[in-house]
């Protein structure tokens, strides 16, 4: 992801078609370091072609991939039902559970450091 947005600060900064240098200088300047095998195929991927077209081609396939999760949820309550009497104070008491899970603070690390 980090070469990825490397190389559309470069584009962005007017260099129509970024070079393997370009991509690190950038990535030296925040203290990141680049994989060569992967910015090597990310820039064979890219090679002669218009990164607007192909941000207007992946946002088409974007479009089509399902978000929401209500399948998630829909599946649920049909599950209980099967499950007898007992299934739904079970799950309850596991909801609450996942709940505390999610909630932690700052999971050891913190997205400034």
């Amino acid at each position: 992801m980090k070469l990825i947005a490397a190389y559309l600060l470069a584009h962005l900064g007017g260099k129509p078609s970024p070079t393997a240098a370009d991509v690190k200088n950038i990535l030296d300047s925040v203290g990141a370091e680049a994989d060569e095998n992967k910015l090597e195929s990310l820039l064979a991927e890219l090679k002669d072609k218009d990164i607007t077209e192909v941000i207007a081609c992946g946002r088409e396939k974007f479009a089509s991939v399902p978000s929401g999760g209500g399948a998630i949820a829909g599946g649920a309550p049909a599950a209980a039902a099967a499950g007898g009497g007992a299934a739904p104070a079970a799950e309850a008491k596991e909801e609450k559970v996942e709940e505390k899970e999610e909630s932690d603070d700052d999971m050891g690390f913190s997205l400034f450091d």
